[in-house]
């Protein structure tokens, strides 16, 4: 492989012009050309299926589509045309349209756990609706999130725990506490120390290893008996655990859940769902306190509505979930055989459910290593694999599949030397890939 020979060259100028006017050079900090090997952050074209060209007219095998949400690849014409039908039709009112409870009943049949649902834009709208109302209905000022998991919302409870705790009072910060995920014990103690002051457990069921037996349950035992609201954060396990998320899938069901990402294959939609008894305090039918809940002028766009219920239909009628599996496995399976080829089996680690896999570069102490993250990134974009992630989208094929393994293969190859040698440096061509979260730029 000579990674010489690639540039970027149209994609650095565009990276620059992104800078000069755009905070971050992008509008998710997981997008950011920092995460990515110094002059090889391509900057995207377009889509189709499971490919994107970027405008240096380089072609990528893509993994992690939209920060996960595009599991239906690139223009898919199911969704496409649903989206394509509600433009010619108007797309905002100034009363509800009909889509909205079309929306609401697919969702609902898919979701058969939750009683009501309502839609938003981004996955922070609706994880930060469930504080709010988990707040009201308890009474209780203080949010427990499970400290293991990466994220929650750009909103301040969350934020100001994270190494980016800028221009957020600690006073909203010491309101949050963390639990660590799978330990029911610790997470008694804790909310045995602040009675009756906790008014959530949020967290995502499910991450990058499966559940300890009996813990969702035991959770829902403790929510019960402490008297707190627990908060399934599905923007990532809905649809990609099973179609009706790791709820469905674990058999737990939570008093709110949250779902985004997949829900719209790229179009921005999000949606809150849960009891009725709790969700219809931010409605008009009950005779207490009125909790603004959700009320988003863009939330119901017509064109995004429409893409979700396409969307859920599709994962119905076509076994999306089934599908995502069967790639993630073959993905998973060739890559570990690449690495142990390689000698590196015990440096790059591939981790997670089938349908939601991430990797891992360790060094030659088995430490993880942004260094060896840079070297694995650029050999993977000079062989057009664009992975940030494993995480598969339907639109990839067997061929896709084989392609990928072959570049990581390749890549192993690099990491081998880079471990022999002691030293990754030469490999990487400048600065290392950075952390998401850290306190300086």
């Amino acid at each position: 492989m000579n990674t010489e020979d690639f540039s970027l060259p149209r994609s650095r100028r565009a990276n620059e012009r992104l800078h000069a006017l755009i905070p971050g050079g992008a509008h998710t900090y997981a997008k950011g050309d920092d995460q990515y090997p110094e002059d090889l952050a391509p900057v995207i074209s377009h889509g189709r299926g499971a490919h994107v060209w970027d405008v240096d007219g380089n072609r990528y095998v893509e993994y992690g589509s939209g920060l996960r949400s595009v599991s239906l690849g690139h223009v898919h014409p199911r969704v496409t045309e649903a989206v394509r039908r509600e433009l010619d039709r108007g797309g905002n009112f100034v009363r509800p349209s009909i889509l909205e409870v079309e929306a609401a009943e697919r969702f609902l049949a898919t979701v058969p756990t939750a009683e009501m649902v309502k839609f938003a834009k981004n996955g922070s709208d609706v994880t930060t609706a469930a504080v709010r109302l988990a707040r009201a209905v308890t009474g209780r000022p203080r949010v427990a999130v499970c400290g293991d998991q990466p994220f929650f919302s750009t909103d301040d409870w969350f934020i100001g725990t994270t190494p980016m705790p800028a221009g957020i009072p600690a006073a909203t910060t010491e309101l949050t506490l963390a639990f660590p995920y799978g330990d029911l014990a610790a997470t008694e103690e804790l909310l045995s120390r602040h009675p009756d002051e906790v008014a959530c457990l949020i967290l995502e069921p499910a991450g990058h290893s499966e559940p300890p037996p009996g813990y969702l349950a035991g959770l829902r035992e403790l929510a019960d008996r402490h008297g707190c609201v627990l908060v399934f954060d599905e923007m990532i396990t809905g649809l990609r655990w099973s179609e009706a998320g790791a709820q469905g899938l674990y058999g737990v069901v939570p008093d709110l859940s949250t779902f985004g990402k997949a829900l719209g294959n790229g179009f921005a939609v999000s949606a809150l769902a849960g009891r009725r008894e709790l969700m219809e305090r931010g409605g008009l039918r009950h005779s207490g306190d009125r909790v603004f809940l959700l009320s988003t002028t863009h939330g119901a766009e017509t064109h995004s509505l429409a893409a979700a219920t396409a969307v859920l239909t599709t994962y119905a009628e076509e076994g999306i979930t089934a599908r995502l599996h069967a790639l993630g496995e073959r993905l998973a399976a060739g890559v570990r055989a690449a690495a142990a080829g390689a000698g590196v089996g015990e440096h790059l680690l591939v981790r997670g459910r089938a349908s939601n896999l991430v990797f891992a570069t360790l060094d030659g102490a088995g430490r993880p290593s942004q260094e060896y993250r840079t070297l694995f990134l650029r050999a993977l974009l000079t062989g057009g694999v664009l992975a940030p992630s494993f995480v598969v989208s339907s639109a990839l094929d067997e061929a896709d599949i084989d392609h990928t393994v072959e570049v990581v293969a390749e890549a192993c190859t690099l990491y081998r030397k880079a471990l022999d040698a002691g030293d990754p440096t030469p490999w990487l061509a400048g600065r290392p890939v950075k952390p998401v979260f850290r306190r300086l730029a």
